[in-house]
């Protein structure tokens, strides 16, 4: 009886091994298959600069046209083997998909950069720069904004767009039309603690609904940039950086180069527009009141915290400026909402000029960011929240030993689940900062300058201090490269990179 159930596990073995390689195969071919199909779809954002380039004829549309015959045929290339591969995504092959596209994405983007020679950019420039807009967080090597051609600063300006609620968002709502399930990609996609919640019953119809709301606000921003002054081209652009709180400006004085209160404050109310959950966007639209707002705690504490941050520095620069209150009303308001939401626009009179308490605030406020489940960066305001509301509980559970407390969000009790992950998150964030940190001083850079320029790239803010408080392309070719990367770990919320980095990822 032995040697019959031996001989039966012998059996066993090979074919278990045989199925155990045909599922990984596929994994990777499914991978492989949606990776090619997004590059192919992602070849067409290089169309419409190419056409703004043969529109103003500043000589830069062949870097355009190679940049998108190359990113088709690469397409091509890794879909054409595998187009028959029929496997629904898993969650696991979802942060592949993910991590790989934004990695690709940023390369792609950074190619007309690299190849229009008159920008003199090197390599690690031009992708820290595609990097930069595609993440939405607008640091910049770049200077002479003023007499770079259209489609260049289109280009920057639509990877803000396309970055702001996400490729790979974009993407699920037409990859079922291809026969791919697009959840996975969304769970790996998704912003804030608490992930795969759906505004309707298909993933698709969540994609599709949140792009619509996206897209209004980005044509109702151009509109009204427009009839207050500003040029189409600059209207587009602008409004591309305000709703996806990017922070890329066609000009070098930023915001500053209109010196119009009307335009600061059209860009003000729709970056706080942007910072505002879209999910409430949406269901605010539908149906026709602004109460889905006001009932939600996170959409309250970020108003509230925007409102004092904004006060403290109307304040302080009143004071000051020995009471000149248009300017403090006016830059005040202008760089609170801005910095904090990690949009990163200027006025003329930038932030990094005042007062180092405000700047330093500012700083610290844009690592709060702005809601989960909006185009901005940082740690989200519902995360801070929870932690805040976890303080409190422990310090009554000192008091109270045999209480027991429960965190509520909205109403609804958090579960156990969702705090570790938000203290995880949290412990991971200050881990990282304090990395990147001692790297960028490793490599000469004073505390100021570090500090803030982790804080500009891993919170997608964009805007730093010290030596980066104007551009990033005086520092050296290694901080670069670790700033690069931090930006991805800000767009992706750290997880979803570093996970691909534990061995247990990779196990079957």
């Amino acid at each position: 009886m032995c040697e019959c159930r031996e001989a039966q596990d012998v059996q066993e073995r090979p074919s278990r091994r045989s199925f155990d390689s045909r599922v990984l195969n596929m994994h990777f071919s499914v991978i492989q298959r949606v990776t090619g199909i997004l590059l192919m779809m992602f070849s067409i954002a290089l169309v419409p600069p190419l056409l703004i380039d043969l529109w103003y004829a500043e000589g830069a549309s062949s870097v355009f046209l190679i940049s998108y015959l190359s990113t088709l045929l690469a397409g091509v290339v890794l879909w054409l083997p595998v187009r028959n591969v029929k496997t629904e995504l898993r969650l696991r092959d979802g942060f592949v998909v993910v991590v790989m596209f934004w990695t690709l994405g940023s390369a792609i983007g950074a190619l007309p950069l690299y190849l229009y020679a008159p920008l003199q950019l090197e390599l690690v420039d031009a992708v820290f720069e595609a990097v930069s807009a595609l993440t939405t967080t607008g640091a910049t090597v770049m200077t002479g904004l003023d007499n770079t051609p259209h489609a260049i600063l289109f280009h920057r300006s639509f990877l803000h767009f396309l970055g702001g609620m996400g490729i790979v968002v974009l993407a699920v709502a037409i990859l079922p039309m291809l026969g791919i399930g697009g959840m996975q990609l969304y769970k790996a996609e998704a912003p804030g603690p608490v992930k795969g919640s759906k505004l309707t019953p298909r993933i698709t119809e969540t994609a599709q609904a949140l792009w619509y709301v996206y897209l209004t606000l980005n044509l109702a921003c151009i509109l009204s940039l427009w009839l207050a002054g500003m040029t189409l081209f600059d209207a587009v652009n602008h409004a591309f950086t305000a709703v996806s709180l990017g922070g890329f400006s066609t000009h070098d004085q930023s915001i500053g180069y209109f010196n119009s209160p009307l335009i600061e404050a059209i860009i003000v109310i729709f970056i706080f527009l942007g910072g505002i959950n879209f999910a409430l966007h949406f269901v605010a639209f539908r149906k026709l009141s602004v109460m889905p707002f006001f009932a939600d705690v996170e959409f309250r504490a970020y108003a509230i915290l925007v409102f004092l941050i904004a006060a403290v520095c109307v304040a302080v620069l009143f004071f000051i400026n020995h009471g000149d209150l248009e300017y403090s009303l006016r830059s005040g308001i202008f760089h609170a909402i801005t910095i904090m939401s990690t949009t990163g626009l200027t006025t003329l009179d930038g932030y990094a000029s005042w007062p180092g308490f405000l700047a330093v605030l500012l700083v610290f406020a844009s690592f709060i960011g702005a809601c989960a489940g909006s185009t901005g960066g940082g740690m989200k305001v519902i995360r801070v929240l929870l932690l805040i509301k976890q303080w409190g509980r422990e310090m009554l559970r000192l008091i109270h030993p045999s209480s027991v407390v429960v965190v509520k969000i909205n109403k609804t009790p958090v579960s156990e689940d969702v705090m570790n992950a938000v203290w995880g998150f949290a412990s991971a964030y200050v881990t990282v900062i304090a990395i990147l940190m001692l790297l960028l001083m490793a490599t000469g850079l004073d505390q100021v300058t570090a500090f803030s320029a982790v804080a500009a790239t891993l919170n997608n803010m964009g805007a730093g201090l010290g030596e980066v408080s104007s551009t990033f392309g005086h520092l050296n070719d290694f901080a670069k490269w670790v700033l690069t990367f931090a930006m991805l770990l800000g767009r992706l919320e750290i997880f979803t990179l570093l996970v691909l980095l534990m061995p247990a990822f990779w196990h079957k």
